[in-house]
């Protein structure tokens, strides 16, 4: 069956001619702008850690050991290099899976990361679940319940809570867990990874702000697309509210939640590292703070480029999840 030129969209028509198809120029057009974005963390993470003032083979080795043992441990770890030598070296290691050693115990960079790197998993992850089995759903209920300008005090009261709740830093939200949860009420642990319960609080921290600003944008495009034509046609025809809301309504509101989303979940996932210092947890964030703090230079530009790879696959999974929704976006970007 032919179609009419008319019908097809001007990127169509490049993947077309082109031979390839949309979703594989999307594909080669992300998986580009993903190399581009490793080498640039790669590049300014290295740079930006060795401006980190101090000598971090006297910060672990302490200010009285013998400056022979002091230039000894410099010359093995080849710290007095050239800077532009050591960032070929840092390179290279990285093509060959090498991170580095810690200069703390001369661990390899690659076995502290695996030790901490489940635990940050587990908690984001957790958290990612949270806020969008949370989230969508109370959108969703929001928009049914304050559509056509009714019950206007649910509707205030609803955002203003929204708004106070998503501007509280989570560090800050995670303090004032700690301190009703565990310290007044004795429900939860305080500090570390110690069972089921100990999920809870950090969970929460993480995700209790983005869970209203999920519901809300979701609420707002729920009503936009409410009063759109097709809606209108549906309710002709006299479709059931669940259909309409959620077969209809809540796909065409997705794609422009997730764009705005997806950047506040890059930020959720940095404020692991404030949050896991808060509750001690096991994670990386706690091992990036101590390795700052004791100058572990190989380790801070692998905890950091660990997560700078994260928020760039989290970035990339958000951009296949809004294609998947509007398959438009595929043609549009993936055929420039």
């Amino acid at each position: 069956m032919s179609v009419a030129p008319a019908l097809i969209s001007e990127p169509d028509k490049r993947a077309i001619r082109s031979g390839m198809h949309p979703w594989v120029l999307f594909g080669l057009w992300r998986l580009w702008r993903l190399l581009v974005s490793v080498f640039v963390l790669v590049t300014a993470t290295f740079f930006m850690v060795h401006l980190i003032p101090g000598d971090p083979v006297r910060a672990i080795l302490g200010p009285t050991a013998p400056e022979e043992i002091v230039q000894a441990t410099r010359d093995k770890l080849r710290v007095d290099e050239p800077l532009l030598q050591q960032y070929w070296q840092y390179v290279t290691g990285l093509v060959r899976g090498n991170l580095g050693v810690s200069l703390d115990g001369e661990i390899p960079v690659t076995q502290v990361i695996d030790d901490r790197l489940p635990a940050t998993l587990q908690i984001a992850s957790l958290s990612f679940v949270v806020i969008f089995a949370v989230g969508v759903p109370l959108g969703v209920v929001m928009a049914r319940l304050t559509r056509g300008g009714r019950r206007p005090r649910t509707e205030t009261s609803f955002n203003s809570i929204g708004i106070v709740i998503s501007t509280i830093p989570e560090f800050l939200l995670g303090i004032l867990l700690v301190y009703v949860l565990g310290v007044s009420l004795g429900w939860l642990p305080v500090a570390g990874q110690s069972g089921p319960d100990s999920f809870i609080a950090p969970i929460a921290a993480l995700s209790i702000g983005l869970v209203f600003l999920v519901a809300r944008l979701i609420r707002l495009d729920m009503l936009r697309v409410l009063n759109l034509d097709f809606i209108k046609a549906a309710r002709a025809k006299r479709m059931s509210q669940f259909r309409i809301y959620l077969r209809h309504a809540l796909p065409n509101s997705l794609a422009s939640t997730l764009t705005i989303a997806g950047l506040a979940l890059g930020s959720m996932l940095a404020g692991t590292v404030l949050v896991e210092t808060v509750f001690a947890w096991p994670g990386l964030g706690t091992t990036l703070v101590t390795s700052v703090v004791n100058k572990n230079v190989p380790v801070v530009q692998g905890v950091v480029l660990v997560y700078g790879i994260m928020i760039l696959l989290l970035n990339l999974l958000v951009d296949v999840c809004i294609a998947l929704v509007d398959p438009r976006i595929t043609s549009a970007r993936g055929a420039r």
